[in-house]
């Protein structure tokens, strides 16, 4: 089973960093329920072996492609972020004071921030582009405006994928000129 969510989990990043066009220095936000990927209900069958295969399948290739990983915590951490300390600075996000565990925080966001190079928690962020595995509501943490991807994987194990890019706002009414090569 760990094999095969570690395959989509793959299948699905690479199509997503293709279909969203994100660029070197982006932020990936995810938000994961290590439950429902496991076919139970979000928040009641938290596992940290699903979560490191997870991360396993997808963090290789966002460093091969040089782009951030962003972990959603889940509600009882008021879905706050794990991030690479370089990024929270760059970004001047406000860090806070606290550590995930699996049952509050979650399993994906405790291996994130076990296997982050230094990573930090903050309150909020706005990524360019985001996957939402099982329901878990990463909107929030996204740039306006939001746009769905839709990748030919839907599932990750019997978890729900979501997935979605960023793009520029549109402004100016019927006189403004638009460059589309240019609002990735």
């Amino acid at each position: 089973m760990l094999e095969v969510i570690q395959k989509q989990i793959q299948s699905a990043t690479m199509e997503l960093l293709e279909l969203a066009k994100v660029s070197k220095g982006a932020i990936l936000i995810v938000g994961c329920s290590s439950s429902e990927v496991t076919g139970h209900k979000i928040g009641s069958h938290s596992s940290m072996e699903v979560a490191k295969a997870l991360f396993d399948g997808m963090y290789p290739i966002l460093q091969q492609h040089e782009i951030y990983l962003a972990a959603q915590c889940c509600e009882h951490l008021n879905r706050a972020i794990i991030i690479e300390k370089e990024v929270a600075r760059r970004e001047r996000l406000e860090q806070v004071h606290v550590v995930p565990q699996p049952k509050a925080g979650g399993s994906f966001a405790t291996i994130v921030y076990q296997s982050l190079s230094c990573p930090v928690v903050v309150e909020e962020i706005k990524a360019d582009c985001g996957m939402d595995i099982g329901n878990t509501l990463i909107g929030m943490h996204l740039k306006k405006v939001a746009v769905p991807v839709r990748l030919s994987i839907c599932k990750i194990g019997e978890a729900s994928l979501t997935c979605a890019r960023t793009r520029l706002k549109f402004i100016g009414g019927e006189r403004a000129c638009y460059d589309i090569e240019r609002t990735f």
